[in-house]
C-alpha cells in the first residue's frame, strides 16, 4: 500500500506541475506569486525539519517530498509568465514578515520540531494572499481541477504517511485545500448572482 501512495502521490503531483505551468503560461489562470514564494519556503523547511527530527527518509512524508518539487515549479512558471495582479502587494509582505520571523527562530534555535509545527502555520498563511484577494476583488482565478487533484494527492499520502509530523502536515494540506475550494465555490456562485439581471442564477 505504501509503494503504490508513493507511486501514485509522484504522479500526480508531476502531472499537477505540468498541468499548472500550461494554465500559467497561457494566462488561463492568475495564481498568487506571494502564496507560492511562501509554499515554496514553508514545503522546503517542512521537509528539511521532519528529516531532520527522527531520520525519517524523503519518502515517509511523500507528499511533503513531491509538494517541494510541485510547488517550486510553479512558483518559476508564475515569475515566468505571471502578470502584474500575480506579484507582491502591501498584505502579501505583511505574510512574508511573519513566514521570515518563523525562519529565524529556526535558525537560533535549530529546534526542528517546534520549528516544523510552527511551519505549517506558514502553510497556512500561504493562502492568506489569495484568499484576500478573492475577498477583496470578489473574483476567482484558480482551477478546480488543480485543486481537486491536490486534494486527492493529499488524501493518497494518508496512506503511506509516517509519523506524527507527516500526519500533520498532511491533515493540514486536505483542510486547507477544502476551505479554499469552499471559498472559489462560493466566489463563483455570488459572482454569478451579482451578473443576473434579476440577482439569480
Amino acid at each position: 500500500m505504501k509503494l503504490f501512495s508513493v507511486f501514485a502521490v509522484s504522479a500526480l503531483n508531476l502531472t499537477l506541475a505540468v498541468y499548472y505551468y500550461r494554465l500559467i503560461s497561457k494566462n488561463k489562470i492568475r495564481p498568487s506569486l506571494a502564496m507560492w514564494v511562501f509554499f515554496t519556503l514553508a514545503v522546503g523547511m517542512s521537509l528539511f525539519t521532519y528529516i531532520r527530527e527522527d531520520s525519517h527518509s524523503i519518502w515517509d512524508n511523500v507528499l511533503n517530498t513531491t509538494d517541494l518539487v510541485f510547488v517550486s515549479a510553479v512558483t518559476v512558471s508564475i515569475l515566468l509568465f505571471g502578470d502584474h495582479t500575480t506579484r507582491f502587494n502591501r498584505f502579501d509582505l505583511f505574510c512574508l514578515g511573519a513566514v521570515t520571523l518563523i525562519i529565524a527562530f529556526w535558525v537560533i534555535t535549530q529546534n526542528h520540531l517546534i520549528t516544523n509545527l510552527l511551519v505549517q502555520g506558514i502553510l497556512v498563511i500561504a493562502y492568506f494572499p489569495v484568499v484576500n484577494r478573492m475577498l477583496r476583488k470578489g473574483e476567482n482565478h484558480e482551477s478546480y481541477l488543480i485543486w481537486g487533484g491536490m486534494l486527492l494527492t493529499a488524501l493518497l499520502a494518508l496512506l503511506s504517511v509516517d509519523g506524527e509530523l507527516a500526519l500533520i502536515y498532511t491533515l493540514r494540506a486536505v483542510v486547507s485545500i477544502l476551505l479554499l475550494m469552499g471559498l472559489m465555490y462560493y466566489t463563483d456562485r455570488r459572482k454569478k448572482q451579482d451578473m443576473a439581471p434579476d440577482g439569480t442564477i
